[in-house]
C-alpha cells in the first residue's frame, strides 16, 4: 500500500518538493496506491492553486497537413496515409471569425496550431500582426503552436502579445526517435528555451500509450517541472488509421481510465502550480469517469482536436458544472449551457468508443 498519505503527498507537493522514481512508481500501480487517495491528493493541491476553476481551449488549426515531418502519431505527417482536410494556412479574415467563436463560446484561450516543422520570418511576421489585432478585439489569452523556432522569433512573438507558446516533447528523449526521425528531443527543448528567454509562458506536455515506460513518463514530467513549464496538456495517444503507429501500438490495451486518471494527478503533484490539461483523447480513454480528470487538472480542450472530434460543447460545459466546477471566464456557465443546448438540441451525447476523423466543414468556419 501507499507509504505516503494523501495529506502528506499534498504537503509535499505544496512545499515544492519533488517525487523520487520509486515512489512514482508506487502511485501509478493500483496495486499499492487506491485511487481514490491519489486523486485526494492532487484535488488539495489543485484547489490550493486553482480553486474551482476550468480554462477551457478551443484549438484552431490554422494549417493542416502537408507538414514535413515525421511524427509517426500525428495524421498530418508526411509519412502518415490517414484522411485529412488538407490545406494551407488560413485567410485572415478566417482566423478573427474563429477567435470570436472561442471567445462567445467561454474560452479562456485560443489556441492556433500550424502544422510544419516551423515558421519563416515572414509568416512570424504576419503571425505577429493578428495575434495583436485578435488581442484588440477580445479579451481572450492567446496560444500559438508554430513549430520549431528560434530566439528572434520568440522575441517577436512576445513583443506582439502572445500569452503562451506550445511545443509538446511528447515523449522522453531516450524514446523520442521511435516515434521521429526528422528533429530530435533537443530540438523541441531548444524551442522551449528559446521561449523562456524572451518571456514566453510555455505550454508544454506529453503523449502516454504510445508504448512508453513509467521512466518515459517521469522524465517528461520531471523535465517540464525543471524548464517551469507553466501549461502541461496531457494527450491520451488516439490511434488514426493511416498513421505509422497505428499498428504498432493499441493504446486501448496499455491504457485505462485508472492509467490515465494516476497519470493525471502525478502531473499535478511534480508541477503543483501549472496548469494541467486533460487533452487529447480524454474522451476514448477516461470514458465513463472523465469528470474526475477534474480533481487534477483545471483545463480542458472543447470542440475537439487538431484532425478528431472530442465531446461537444454542451457535453463539456454540463459535466464541468454536474462535477462542482466552474469555468475561467467573463461568461455565466449556466448561460453558456443553455445556449450551446439552444443551438444544437438535436444532437446525441459523445461517443466516446470511436475515434471520429474530423472533416472540413469541422475545420473551416462559414
Amino acid at each position: 500500500m501507499i507509504q505516503k498519505t494523501p495529506v502528506d503527498l499534498a504537503k509535499k507537493s505544496l512545499a515544492g518538493e519533488s517525487l523520487s522514481f520509486e515512489l512514482f512508481q508506487t502511485l501509478l500501480d493500483s496495486n499499492k496506491t487506491p485511487l481514490t487517495s491519489l486523486l485526494d491528493a492532487a484535488y488539495t493541491v489543485r484547489q490550493e492553486h486553482c480553486g474551482k476553476d476550468v480554462h477551457i481551449h478551443i484549438i484552431n488549426n490554422a494549417k493542416n497537413g502537408n507538414c514535413p515531418e515525421d511524427c509517426s502519431y500525428c495524421a498530418q505527417a508526411k509519412t502518415s496515409e490517414a484522411e485529412i482536410a488538407d490545406y494551407p494556412i488560413k485567410t485572415d479574415d478566417e482566423i478573427m471569425l474563429e477567435a470570436k467563436q472561442a471567445y462567445d463560446s467561454g474560452a479562456h484561450r485560443y489556441c492556433m496550431v500550424f502544422a510544419g516543422r516551423g515558421p519563416s520570418k515572414g509568416r512570424v511576421k504576419k503571425l505577429s500582426q493578428l495575434i495583436q489585432d485578435i488581442k484588440a478585439t477580445y479579451p481572450i489569452e492567446i496560444c500559438v503552436s508554430p513549430g520549431l523556432i528560434d530566439d528572434d522569433d520568440a522575441v517577436q512573438l512576445k513583443k506582439a502579445g502572445l500569452d503562451r507558446l506550445n511545443h509538446n516533447l511528447n515523449t522522453s528523449e531516450k524514446m523520442y526517435e521511435k516515434i521521429c526521425t526528422t528533429h530530435t528531443f533537443q530540438d523541441r527543448l531548444n524551442t522551449l528555451n528559446s521561449a523562456k528567454k524572451a518571456g514566453l509562458a510555455m505550454c508544454a506536455g506529453m503523449i502516454i500509450g504510445m508504448g512508453e515506460t513509467d521512466a518515459d513518463i517521469y522524465e517528461v514530467l520531471t523535465k517540464l517541472r525543471e524548464i517551469e513549464t507553466k501549461s502541461i496538456p496531457v494527450n491520451f495517444y488516439i490511434p488514426i488509421e493511416g498513421t505509422l503507429l497505428f499498428d504498432k501500438e493499441n493504446p486501448l490495451k496499455n491504457l485505462s481510465p485508472d492509467k490515465c486518471l494516476r497519470v493525471l494527478c502525478l502531473a499535478r503533484l511534480l508541477n503543483p502550480t501549472a496548469e494541467i490539461r486533460a487533452a487529447a483523447g480524454r474522451e476514448l480513454h477516461l470514458r465513463s469517469m472523465q469528470a474526475l480528470a477534474l480533481y487534477p487538472a483545471n483545463s480542458l480542450f472543447m470542440d475537439g482536436y487538431l484532425n478528431t472530434k472530442g465531446a461537444n460543447t454542451f457535453d463539456t460545459l454540463e459535466m464541468i458544472k454536474d462535477a462542482g466546477f466552474d469555468i475561467k471566464s467573463d461568461k455565466k456557465l449556466d448561460d453558456l449551457i443553455a445556449l450551446s443546448g439552444l443551438l444544437k438540441p438535436k444532437e446525441k451525447p459523445s461517443d466516446s468508443s470511436k475515434v471520429v476523423m474530423k472533416q472540413l466543414e469541422d475545420l473551416k468556419v462559414s
